[in-house]
């Protein structure tokens, strides 16, 4: 009678991986990526170092395997949504950046931003997988959804490349923030990320939309006088 494959040990083979992106994630933003070694994630994850190398050749791999799992994914399901989306362009933008928060700034995630802020001008290959995979793409996303409040007539026809940025910027803010000042028990008040979402948004849709008829007005650029 021939011996039946232990079922647990498959499924064990099959969440490896998971495991080994979860374990290294987690190192990363603790120890940083240079500072941790691989045999610490192998070590972290349960496994053998050289198993951890069935799966990822190198560090760096594993970096941008964690990177694709939490980031690289979500942009592209971003983009089905915006394609699908029959709200305004207001109410667009909330989904996308309450989604993103939810399944990113909310989770261990959030730690990758950490990691490619202080970490990313000393690896060069690195550096530019994440501007091909996560940067461009992001940008290209939100430009769409802003044309597409251009040509509904929801807002202005303004520099696209920076108003992505000025969404873009205060959301990755919210992630360092989380890691750094915001860990700090001192800290008296903590705000409310999906409260600050809408503020956010509400803000730059204001800024961004069409003025009223004749109003052709731009803010002056003034220097603050010296107070004796």
């Amino acid at each position: 009678m021939s011996a039946k494959p232990a079922p647990t040990r498959q499924r064990r083979k099959e969440a490896r991986p998971q495991e080994l992106l979860g374990a290294a994630l987690e190192l990363f933003v603790e120890k940083g990526f240079a500072a941790t070694k691989t045999e610490d994630v192998a070590s972290r994850a349960g496994v053998a170092k050289g198993t951890l190398y069935l799966y990822y050749p190198s560090k760096e791999e594993l970096l941008k395997a964690v990177v694709r799992e939490n980031l690289s994914a979500l942009i592209a399901e971003g983009a089905t949504i915006a394609s699908a989306f029959e709200g305004t362009t207001h109410e667009l933008l909330l989904v996308l950046l309450q989604t993103w928060w939810e399944r990113v700034g909310d989770t261990k995630a959030s730690g990758i931003f950490k990691i490619i802020i202080t970490e990313m001008g000393n690896f060069p290959d690195f550096a530019r997988f994440y501007i091909e995979e996560v940067i461009e793409p992001g940008k290209e996303l939100f430009m769409r959804v802003l044309q597409r409040g251009i040509d509904t007539g929801e807002l202005r026809d303004v520099n696209q490349f920076e108003a992505v940025h000025v969404l873009i910027f205060p959301m990755l803010m919210m992630c360092l923030h989380k890691h750094s000042i915001g860990a700090c028990a001192h800290i008296r008040e903590m705000m409310d990320p999906h409260s600050f979402i809408r503020t956010h948004v509400d803000v730059v849709m204001r800024g961004l939309a069409v003025r009223p008829e004749g109003d052709t007005s731009e803010p002056q650029n003034k220097k603050l006088k010296r107070v004796a």
